[in-house]
C-alpha cells in the first residue's frame, strides 16, 4: 500500500531519511515499500540494499512533477523542466518499475528530460509509458485522467482524505483500476513544519509568503496499515490491487558483481598480454636494460608480482584505461601528475601514469591493491585547470556518452548554511543571521524555532552536484544504473555518489584539476617566449640535488609553489629547515590534521633535530620507522605497525587502516578490526598499555594523513614549481597570477612579482593582453584584472590592435572601438592610456566629450590618411601619485606598487620582520598589511585565528590570536594594522601574539589640483 514514498532526497521537500523511512517500515511490519522520490532516483540502490537486509520487497519508481525552476540543483527537485505557464508545482504521475527493463526505462526517461530541459509530457498527451506495458506500472493523481482512458497498466491512486471523491465514479466498470496512495513524505507534525521551512527556502520567500500548494497534506505520513486497512474497509477491491501491483514488481541487484567496462581491447586475454607489454617495455625505460643492475632485477621480480594481483582481481582494464587517458594528455602536450595510492604501484610507474618510483621509498603495493581489498584502486590524476575539460570529453567520446558519466555528490546543510537560509525565509535582517551564526544563542523565539528546526536540518542533502573529479564508465550503459541530470559543466552527470556506486560495484576514475600544474605549464610558454629558453620539466632527479632550490625550500620562499605555499606550510619548512626531497615528502603528510592533532608533528620536529634523543615506543618502532624518527606520519606507516606490532598481514593491515577513515568509522568493521588489532598484539606479547597507545597514535591521524605516495607525488611537482620560482621567478609569479593564484589572493601575487624585481605597470591599450604578459623586465597587467571591462570589449581592444596595428591617441581609440562611455572612463582612470603623455584628468575630459560626439560606425580597415586629433584648451590638470593608488584599489581591488605608500604612519616606527628575532619574547608594536587569517575553534569551543601579513619590506609578519584577543579585537577586513602583542619563537620561527589590535587609516585622496 506504500506506493509513493519520498525521502530528503527529493530535495527540499522529504524530510525521512533513507534508512529511517526503512526502519519506520520495518517497525510497521510492513513487507513491500515504494521508493518514489520528485524527479529524482539519487538513494534508490541505497533503499533496495536497506530493503533486503529487513527483509522488505524494494519497489523503485519516481514521482514526476512539473516544477517551476528551470535548472538542476535550483529547485525543490532538481527538476529542470519549466511548469506549464500559470500552473503549480504539481504531481504529474508515479512511475514504478515491474523489472529492471522498467526501471532502466524511468532512468532513461527521467534523464532525457532533465539533461534536455524539457518539459515532462502531461498525463492527457497520450504518452505510451515503457516499451513493453508490463515493465512497469503509471499511478495517476486523482482527476489527473479519466478511468475509462487508462492503458492496462495505468492506475488511479486515491489518497485516504479523497475517498470522499469515489461516490461520484463508475467504480464497478473500472473496479480494476484504483489502486491505495499513501503518500510518505514527513514524520509527523514538526516535521511537517521543517517541511514548510524546507519548501520557503526552496522558493526563496518568507515563510508567510509560501503559497499553500507548494507544501504537502499535512497527512502524508507512514499510517499503520492496520489503519489504512480500516479507512478503506468499504472498497476492498483497492487494496487487493494495491496488492496485485506489488507482487507484480521485482528489482534484481548484484551488489557483488563488477559494473566497470570489462575489457580495454578484445578479451580480457587480450588486455593482459597487452598490459605486461606496455608494462615491461616501461620497465626498461625506467630502470634500464636487463643486465644494469640490481635494480632492474629488483624491479622486474616487484613487476611480476604486482601484474599477478591486477589481473587475479580484475583490474587489468582499469590499469589500461588509466594508462590510456594519460597517453591522450602526452599526444596533446597537456601537464598531469599521477598520484594517490596508484604511485605506490611499479606498473603504474613503468606505465608513467605516475612519476613516483615506489621502490626509491620503499612503497608498498599492498597499500594500493591486495587480495584483501574489495574495494576500487585508487588513481588520482591531476591536470591543468586549463586542460581538465578537454580529458574528459576525450573521455566521453572514447568511451561512448552511454557508458560515461561524471559521478554525482550531494552537498549537504550545514550549520551557517541552515541558519542563513532560515533566517531568510523568517524575514530576519542580515546582522542578526550573521550574529546567530557566530554565537549560536538565540535571543528571541525566532531565534529559537531557527536552531530548533536547523538541528533536523543538519545534514540534509540541498541539491543534486557534481563529485569534484570522479567519472565512471561501465560496461552496460550508465542508465541502466542512474538517473542522469545536465549541470553546468556541460557534462552528463550521474545521480549517484561515490559510496553508492563503489556498493553496486562501479569504480571510479579520478580526473582533477589543480592550478599548480597550470603555473607550470603557463611558465614553461612564458620562459620560452621572453627567455628563448626550453626547460624539461620531468627532469625531477636534477632539481632535488639543486643548492638553490633546496636553499628556497629551507627559507620557505615558496609563494605559488603548489601545496608548499600556506602560512602552514611555510613555517613548518622553516622549523624543520627543510632541504631535501626525503623530507618535504614527509612534511606534506605531517602538516595533514591527523598528525597535528595527535600530537605527532610537534614531536616528529623535536625529533628530526634532536635524533640522538629519541625514544622509540618499541624496537619494532626503531626498525621500520627510523626514516620517520619513530613517528607514524603515513597511512603505509599504520600498515608497517598492524603488520609488525600487531601481526596482521599486509592485507588486513591495509583494511585497519581503511576501517579508521570517515567511511568506516562507524560500521561495525572498525569495531572488528580494533578488536583484531588488540588480540593479535596479546597474543604476541604486547604490553597492553603500549597497545593502547600505538592505538590512539593510529587512530588519531590514519583518516586524514597522506599515504607516502600521494606525498610524494605532491612534492615532486613542489619540485618542479620551486626550480621554476628559483630560476625564472618573474616568468613563473606572471603564471601565477595568469592561473587566478592560488592559496591567497590575486594581490600577495603582483606583490611578490615586484619583490623579483619585475616592473609592473598598469594595463595599457597598446601593450597589455587579456592576461597578463612579461617583456623582459616589464610585466603589463592583463586586461582581466579590471573590473567591469566586459569580455567583449577586451576583445574588441586586442582584436583591432591586431588587425590594425597599435592605437595613436584617445581619438583613434574611441573611433576604431566606439566603446561605451563607462568601460572607456576605467580605462582612463586605470591609465591605459598613458602613452599619450597626457593626466588622467584631461583624458577624462576629452574622452567624454569624443565619446559622446563619435559616430558609432567602426572602420572597415586602417584608414588611408591619419588625421591629427582634435585639440583642447584646457587648464593644467594633474594627477597625483595617490591618485594612481586609489584608482589602482578601487579598478584593480589592489595597488601595483607597495601598498605601504598609501599607509596614514610612518611605517620607519615600527618594528620590522627581520628584527622579529632581536625582540623575542618582547612585546613590541609592528605596522602590518593584512593578507591572510585562518580561524579555528578551540576545545573549549571559543574562536581564534591565526593571521598573515606584510611589513613596508613586504617580508612575513606571522601572528596568532587567542581567544581573548580575538574577542577583544575581531578581524573582518583587510588593510594596515597596528599590531601588539609579544614576540614567540617555536623551533626557531618567530611569530607575534598579539594582544591588542587597532585599524590604520589610508591616506586622505585629493580630487582637485590645490
Amino acid at each position: 500500500m506504500y506506493l509513493n514514498c519520498k525521502t530528503y532526497y527529493s530535495f527540499k521537500y522529504g524530510t525521512y531519511s533513507t534508512k529511517e523511512l526503512v526502519e519506520t517500515a520495518t517497525d510497521n511490519g510492513v513487507t513491500a515499500l515504494a521508493l518514489t522520490n520528485i524527479n529524482s532516483t539519487c538513494d534508490g540502490w541505497e533503499f533496495v540494499k536497506l530493503c533486503r537486509e529487513q527483509g522488505i520487497k524494494p519497489i523503485v519508481g519516481c514521482e514526476v512533477w512539473a516544477v517551476g525552476q528551470s535548472a538542476v540543483g535550483q529547485s525543490a527537485v532538481g527538476q529542470s523542466a519549466v511548469r506549464p505557464s500559470g500552473l503549480q508545482d504539481h504531481l504529474l504521475y508515479i512511475l514504478l518499475a515491474a523489472n529492471n527493463r522498467g526501471l532502466a526505462w524511468i532512468l532513461e526517461f527521467v534523464s532525457n528530460h532533465l539533461m534536455s530541459k524539457t518539459n515532462f509530457p502531461l498525463p492527457d498527451q497520450g504518452t505510451n509509458f515503457f516499451e513493453n506495458s508490463w515493465d512497469g506500472f503509471v499511478i495517476y493523481p486523482l482527476g489527473a485522467k479519466t478511468p475509462e482512458s487508462l492503458l492496462p497498466n495505468e492506475r488511479i491512486g486515491i489518497c485516504p482524505w479523497e475517498i470522499s471523491k469515489l461516490y461520484g465514479l463508475d467504480l464497478k466498470r473500472y473496479a480494476d483500476k484504483f489502486v491505495v496512495r499513501q503518500p510518505v513524505t514527513v514524520q509527523n507534525k514538526i516535521y511537517h513544519n521543517l517541511h514548510r521551512l524546507l519548501r520557503s527556502v526552496d522558493k526563496n520567500t518568507l515563510l508567510s509568503k509560501l503559497v499553500p500548494g507548494s507544501v504537502c497534506h499535512p497527512d502524508e505520513t507512514f499510517v499503520s496499515p492496520a489503519k489504512l486497512l480500516d479507512i478503506f474497509r468499504q472498497y476492498p477491491f483497492i487494496i487487493t490491487n494495491t496488492y496485485k501491483l506489488m507482487d507484480h514488481c521485482h528489482i534484481e541487484m548484484d551488489f557483488d558483481t563488477d559494473k566497470n567496462k570489462k575489457t580495454y581491447g578484445g578479451s580480457p586475454e587480450d588486455d593482459r598480454v597487452l598490459l605486461e607489454k606496455l608494462a615491461s617495455s616501461g620497465l626498461i625505460a625506467r630502470y634500464g636494460n636487463k643486465n644494469s643492475s640490481d635494480s632492474y632485477r629488483k624491479a622486474a621480480q616487484r613487476l611480476q608480482k604486482e601484474l599477478a594481483i591486477i589481473n587475479d582481481l580484475g583490474f587489468v582494464t582499469y590499469f589500461l584505461i588509466n594508462y590510456d587517458i594519460i597517453r591522450y594528455a602526452q599526444s596533446q602536450g597537456y601537464y598531469y601528475v599521477g598520484r594517490g595510492s596508484g604511485a605506490n604501484s611499479i606498473v603504474a610507474y613503468c606505465l608513467r601514469i605516475t612519476d613516483v618510483d615506489p621502490l626509491e621509498l620503499n612503497l608498498y603495493f599492498e597499500r594500493f591493491l591486495n587480495p584483501h581489498r574489495t574495494s576500487p584502486p585508487d588513481f588520482d590524476i591531476d591536470f591543468s585547470w586549463t586542460d581538465r575539460d578537454e580529458v574528459i570529453d576525450y573521455i566521453f567520446k572514447r568511451y561512448g556518452r552511454k557508458q560515461v558519466a561524471l559521478l554525482g555528490s550531494y552537498p549537504t546543510f550545514k550549520h551557517d548554511s541552515i541558519i542563513r537560509q532560515l533566517g531568510k525565509v523568517f524575514g530576519l535582517p542580515d546582522e542578526e543571521i550573521k550574529a546567530l551564526q557566530r554565537n549560536n544563542q538565540p535571543t528571541d523565539k525566532i531565534g529559537k524555532q531557527i536552531l530548533q528546526y536547523g538541528k533536523l536540518m543538519q545534514g540534509f542533502p540541498s541539491h543534486p552536484s557534481l563529485h569534484p573529479c570522479g567519472m565512471l564508465i561501465t560496461e552496460e550503459p550508465i542508465q541502466h544504473y542512474a538517473t542522469q541530470f545536465m549541470p553546468p559543466k556541460g557534462f552528463p552527470t550521474a545521480m549517484l555518489d561515490m559510496f553508492i556506486a563503489e556498493d553496486i560495484g562501479i569504480n571510479k576514475y579520478d580526473i582533477l584539476s589543480q592550478r599548480g600544474l597550470g603555473h607550470i605549464k603557463e611558465s614553461l610558454r612564458l620562459i620560452k617566449e621572453n627567455k628563448k629558453v626550453e626547460i624539461d620539466i620531468h627532469d625531477v632527479p636534477k632539481f632535488k640535488t639543486d643548492r638553490n632550490v633546496a636553499t628556497q625550500i629551507r627559507e620557505a620562499n615558496t609563494i605559488g609553489c603548489f601545496y608548499i605555499e600556506s602560512p602552514a606550510m611555510r613555517q613548518l619548512l622553516k622549523k624543520l629547515r627543510c632541504d631535501d626531497y626525503l623530507t618535504l615528502v614527509a612534511a606534506s603528510s605531517i602538516i595533514r590534521p591527523g598528525v597535528a592533532q595527535s600530537g605527532m608533528m610537534r614531536e616528529y620536529i623535536y625529533r628530526y633535530h634532536h635524533r640522538d634523543k629519541i625514544e622509540y615506543l618499541h624496537p619494532l618502532f626503531e626498525e621500520h620507522l627510523s626514516e620517520t624518527f619513530g613517528v607514524m606520519v603515513f597511512q603505509e606507516d599504520v600498515i608497517k605497525i598492524a603488520h609488525y606490532y600487531a601481526g596482521l598481514d599486509l592485507g588486513k593491515a591495509d583494511i585497519l587502516r581503511r576501517a579508521m577513515s570517515g567511511k568506516y568509522k562507524s560500521n561495525n568493521q572498525f569495531m572488528m578490526i580494533k578488536e583484531e588489532f588488540f588480540t593479535h598484539a596479546k597474543a604476541l606479547g604486547r604490553d597492553e598499555t603500549l597497545s593502547a597507545e600505538i592505538w590512539r597514535q593510529m587512530e588519531s591521524f590514519a583518516g586524514y594523513s597522506f599515504n607516502k605516495a600521494h606525498s610524494a607525488s605532491f612534492a615532486v611537482e613542489s619540485y618542479m614549481s620551486l626550480y621554476l620560482k628559483t630560476y625564472f621567478p618573474k616568468e613563473f609569479m606572471v603564471a601565477v597570477i595568469n592561473n587566478f593564484g592560488g592559496f591567497y589572493s590575486r594581490e600577495l601575487y603582483f606583490l611578490e612579482l615586484l619583490k623579483t624585481g619585475g616592473i609592473i605597470k598598469a594595463p595599457c591599450v597598446n601593450n597589455s593582453d587579456h592576461y597578463t604578459n612579461i617583456k623582459g623586465d616589464d610585466v603589463y597587467t592583463g586586461f582581466i584584472h579590471i573590473r567591469g571591462l566586459q569580455d567583449k570589449g577586451i576583445e574588441k581592444i586586442l582584436e583591432e590592435r591586431k588587425k590594425n596595428g597599435p592605437y595613436l591617441h584617445l581619438q583613434d581609440f574611441i573611433e576604431r572601438t566606439a566603446i561605451g562611455l563607462e568601460q572607456l572612463n576605467t580605462l582612463v582612470s586605470v591609465g591605459a592610456f598613458r602613452f599619450t603623455g597626457k593626466s588622467k584628468k584631461q583624458l577624462l575630459w576629452e574622452a567624454n566629450f569624443l565619446q559622446k560626439h563619435n559616430h558609432p560606425v567602426l572602420q572597415r580597415g586602417k584608414a588611408l590618411f591619419e588625421e591629427k586629433p582634435l585639440e583642447f584648451k584646457l587648464p593644467e590638470l594633474i594627477d597625483q601619485p595617490l591618485d594612481d593608488l586609489y584608482d589602482e584599489m578601487e579598478i584593480l581591488g589592489f595597488t601595483l606598487s607597495n601598498p605601504f605608500a598609501m599607509v596614514d604612519d610612518d611605517p620607519s616606527r615600527y618594528v620590522l620582520s627581520k628584527d622579529l628575532e632581536k625582540h623575542s619574547g618582547k612585546m613590541i608594536t609592528v605596522l602590518a598589511y593584512f593578507i591572510a587569517r585562518k580561524h579555528v575553534v578551540t576545545k573549549n569551543n571559543d574562536a581564534m585565528f591565526f593571521g598573515t601579513f606584510v611589513d613596508v619590506e613586504l617580508n612575513w609578519i606571522d601572528t596568532v590570536h587567542f581567544p581573548d584577543s580575538a574577542l577583544k579585537y575581531p578581524l573582518h577586513t583587510g588593510g594596515f594594522y597596528k599590531l601588539t602583542g609579544k614576540v614567540v619563537e617555536d623551533f626557531g620561527v618567530f611569530s607575534l601574539e598579539v594582544h591588542r589590535m587597532m585599524n590604520v587609516g589610508y591616506k586622505q585622496r585629493r580630487y582637485a589640483n590645490l
